[in-house]
């Protein structure tokens, strides 16, 4: 099962609040374990220049305007842009597929702040992370379905629709889904 690149969509009732209505976008996944950002819960009281200015970074005229969200519970000081593949830098990004890559240094949001950049991109706050086995667990019990990933689903603005949109696209109605698990 190879599930980078693609979307975790979390199930009612899972057990675990702080993923409750998550979209995951898996970036990494492996016999070793997966890493994942969360792409529709916006963090609601910092903007991305007050970021930039905290890390010594002046933006410029040109700066682009990220949205900031919370990535996951592991590592929330850390920062994780991920964007479309027409940006990378050698050694420092991490291809995803054709279409998504991950990269985690100022470099990245240097060249946000310089007007430059991904075409397509979000600053993710911590990660969301699985070891060996555990999220192939997690998804046997019900508590994740996986679909596609799109570029307008992960970058699109409209967070609180996500989840829904999520599902619509397995051509899942989320008012039909229940909490309980069962077995026929």
């Amino acid at each position: 099962m190879e599930l980078a690149g693609k979307l975790l969509i979390a199930m009612p009732g899972m057990g675990d609040p702080r993923f409750e209505h998550s979209v995951i976008f898996l970036c990494a996944h492996s016999e070793d374990g997966a890493m994942g950002l969360i792409v529709n819960k916006p963090v609601d009281d910092l903007q991305f220049g007050q970021l930039l200015r905290q890390l010594g970074i002046e933006p410029g005229p040109e700066a682009r305007d990220i949205r900031i969200h919370i990535g996951g519970p592991v590592e929330n000081g850390r920062g994780f842009v991920l964007h479309t593949a027409d940006y990378g830098t050698k050694g420092s990004t991490l291809k995803v597929d054709a279409r998504f890559g991950m990269t985690a240094t100022l470099e990245v949001l240097q060249a946000l702040a310089d007007g430059g950049g991904p075409e397509r991109s979000f600053l993710a706050l911590g990660y969301a992370g699985w070891g060996p086995g555990q999220l192939e667990r997690e998804i046997l019990a019900n508590g994740w379905l996986t679909c596609e990933a799109s570029e307008d689903l992960v970058f699109s603005a409209a967070n609180p629709r996500k989840w829904q949109e999520a599902l619509r696209s397995l051509g899942v109605d989320p008012l039909s889904l229940s909490a309980a698990a069962g077995r026929a």
